[in-house]
């Protein structure tokens, strides 16, 4: 299995090249100078200025994040089944503490 590179996305201000409208999108780093069309009159828009990058998350494999749903859904239970009654309560105990701790 191949490793995907990075894609990133930028902020871009596009003028379109008939009715001079200006409108700022964010778009794939590698789309055309020249390209996607105008949202007001349908005509080819120009890229005049970038104003930030960032990377674009990669797609989740549905398949693995199954299986790790899977084995999450089974350690809960089979962790709370292993504790004792008195371990509970001592985790309840600072669960309580903490959640009513914050200074006031």
């Amino acid at each position: 299995m191949g490793v995907n590179p990075d894609t990133y996305e930028v902020r871009a201000r596009r003028r379109c090249l008939v009715c001079d409208g200006e409108d700022e999108v964010w778009e794939l780093e590698d789309t055309d100078q020249i390209g996607p069309l105008c949202r007001v009159c349908h005509a080819p828009s120009e890229r005049i200025a970038v104003f930030e990058r960032r990377r674009m998350p990669a797609a989740v494999n549905p398949h693995a994040a199954a299986l790790g749903r899977l084995g999450g859904l089974k350690g809960g239970p089979a962790r709370a089944a292993k504790l004792t009654a008195k371990r509970r309560r001592d985790i309840a105990r600072a669960a309580a503490r903490a959640r009513w701790s914050h200074g006031k």
